[in-house]
Formats: structure tokens, sequence, C-alpha cells
């Protein structure tokens, strides 16, 4: 068998009890490595470049940037790394504008339990 190490994932979000809950959840996967964290935006494309993580997964409504602006920057700036966009307001938000700002996924936050296969789902459709 294959082991391949775990992906790194960096969290944006504005609320510091979801990127907790975040971290726990990724960090509890033994095919996940949480890479680091963000408040917003700007910081999410800061720390992106920095830490070059392998998965993003980004609130839609935030100060200083929101989800959907950082986004298309993160895409700009490294264009492989898949982007989740993890929000409770994921229906205002057609497929086709998520897909134009490099959104790869979407996932409600009221369906937290999908995001883990969301994110392996990803990774799967890359390899193959």
């Amino acid at each position: 068998m294959v082991h391949f190490p775990p992906r790194s994932v960096l969290i944006v979000d504005d609320n510091t009890l979801v990127r907790r809950i975040l971290r726990q959840l990724f960090a509890s996967q033994p095919d996940f490595d949480v890479r680091g964290e963000a408040g917003n935006g700007q910081e999410a494309i800061d720390k992106a470049q920095e830490r070059q993580p392998d998965l993003i997964v980004i609130d839609l409504s935030m100060p200083v940037m929101n989800g959907l602006e950082a986004s298309r920057a993160l895409k700009r700036l490294i264009p492989d790394v898949p982007i989740i966009m993890f929000s409770e307001y994921c229906e205002a938000l057609s497929e086709k504008e998520a897909r134009a700002a490099g959104i790869a996924a979407l996932v409600s936050k009221s369906e937290v339990s999908k995001l883990i296969g969301t994110a392996r789902g990803l990774f799967g459709r890359m390899a193959a």
C-alpha cells in the first residue's frame, strides 16, 4: 500500500470558533494537516503565499476582503490549489459565479459532515 504525505490545509474564516472546529476536524484525519489559519481574505492571500497549502477552505462573508474576492486573487497566485467555499451563504452564490472565481466546491456550514469527503474528492479528481 502506498502512503502519501498528508495534504496541507489553510483554514480561512473570521469566526475563531469556526476555525477551531475546522482545525480539529482536519487534524483528526490522517490524510490532512492544518498548515495555518486566517481571519480574512487578505490574510488568506498572505498566508497562502507563505505556507503553500495543498487546499484552502474559505468563508464567503468576512471583513477586509470577502471569500469571493480572495478566491479570485488566490487562483491567480496559486492556480493549482483547490479552494472550497465553506459558508452559510452558499445558496447566494451561483455555481457559475463560484467557478469563475476559481472555487472548486461549495459546502454549506450546515453540512460540515460533507467537508472532508468533498476535500478528498477534489484530490481524487486531480490525481486522475
